[in-house]
């Protein structure tokens, strides 16, 4: 009886991995007819000829600095916001009212517009990106913020890159020299950072890093093949989706509200809510969807060192030498990943 149970479990797990795919092939293939790809004799798709959607990054517009910029500083501070909202809030419960919230703002705009509908295809794929990047990115990250310092925090998520080039590599992509190489530089610079003896480590904290990490990435990725309605409405949906599974892990975990949050966590909450929430991760799924993961994902890189230097002037923080030496190898990698993807070739660029 054991054994049919476990041949039982592992024939129902395969049956799920292979629907899985088959829901990310199809929605990859379709995406690449849309956008006139070629195909082998033997109805394969070239892996070359996905690279101009899904590896190659836009020409670096006005509109894409202002999105980098938004997620380079807005959300360099929310990893202390999410910290102080901590003090007064569960983790799940924080992040679900959250993008509760936020993505209720958002679908009241989308409303009011009244330009864009979306099909069932498309809010199944919207659905399967918010719980990705919210309940498994972002209440992987509430969770670990419980026992590890936002400083530590933003340093393990820069990591974030490094993942994305492995998911690239699931999908038949490779990474190009400056991506390696811009990599290459964040992680000796990361590593400098996670030596200092200012940084907390936790197993669980580090797990659900880890967890968060690659949730997120490989949101990032799918983003870019799935078959998604409009910037605005496709937030919405992964807000409003996302708020609803973290609800449910919330109950799940038997977390509670000891009292109505004020002061200092619940002006945190509104800024998570206004601009961590419906400003950066707006700004966000603009990059995922325009630009390679590599340089969606490059605000890892900026936001430690702006973490820290908020936990320096508003927590008190020290900043030692080594942190100095670390954030220069940083920015250096920002600067390699900036010069790969001015000198590529327009003709590669999606179309914005």
């Amino acid at each position: 009886m054991g054994r049919s149970g476990a041949l039982r479990a592992q024939l129902y797990g395969q049956a799920l991995r292979a629907n899985f795919l088959s829901i990310i092939a199809t929605s990859v293939q379709r995406r690449l007819k849309h956008y006139g790809c070629a195909a082998r004799s033997d109805g394969q798709l070239n892996v070359s000829d996905t690279l101009p959607i899904m590896s190659r990054t836009a020409r670096l517009t006005p509109l894409l600095l202002l999105c980098l910029l938004i997620t380079y500083v807005v959300w360099g501070t929310t990893y202390f916001a999410i910290s102080v909202a901590l003090r007064a809030m569960p983790p799940f419960m924080l992040m679900a009212s959250r993008f509760a919230v936020a993505g209720l703002c958002l679908g009241l705009f989308v409303l009011v517009r009244g330009r864009t509908r979306a099909s069932w295809r498309q809010v199944r794929n919207g659905s399967m990106l918010g719980a990705l990047m919210l309940l498994g990115g972002m209440g992987g990250i509430a969770v670990a913020e419980q026992t590890i310092s936002s400083g530590a925090t933003t340093v393990m998520i820069a990591a974030m890159p490094i993942v994305a080039i492995a998911w690239q590599r699931l999908f038949g992509i490779r990474p190009r020299g400056h991506e390696l190489a811009a990599i290459a530089l964040g992680a000796v610079g990361v590593l400098v950072l996670t030596s200092g003896v200012e940084f907390r480590a936790s197993g669980m904290g580090a797990g659900a890093l880890l967890l968060a990490i690659s949730c997120w990435s490989l949101g990032t990725q799918l983003s870019r093949s799935l078959d998604l309605p409009p910037p605005a409405l496709a937030v919405t949906i992964e807000m409003l989706a996302g708020s609803v599974m973290l609800a449910l892990a919330s109950a799940l975990s038997g977390e509670s509200l000891a009292a109505v949050p004020d002061g200092a966590p619940l002006a945190a909450w509104l800024y998570l809510v206004t601009m961590g929430s419906l400003l950066a991760f707006s700004a966000y799924m603009y990059l995922a969807s325009r630009a390679a993961p590599v340089l969606a994902t490059s605000y890892v890189y900026v936001n430690p060192p702006i973490a820290l230097l908020v936990g320096a002037a508003v927590g008190g923080e020290q900043i030692v030498p080594q942190t100095l030496g670390a954030i220069a190898l940083i920015l250096c990698a920002l600067a390699v990943l900036g010069w790969g993807t001015w000198r590529q070739p327009v003709g590669t660029a999606k179309d914005t």
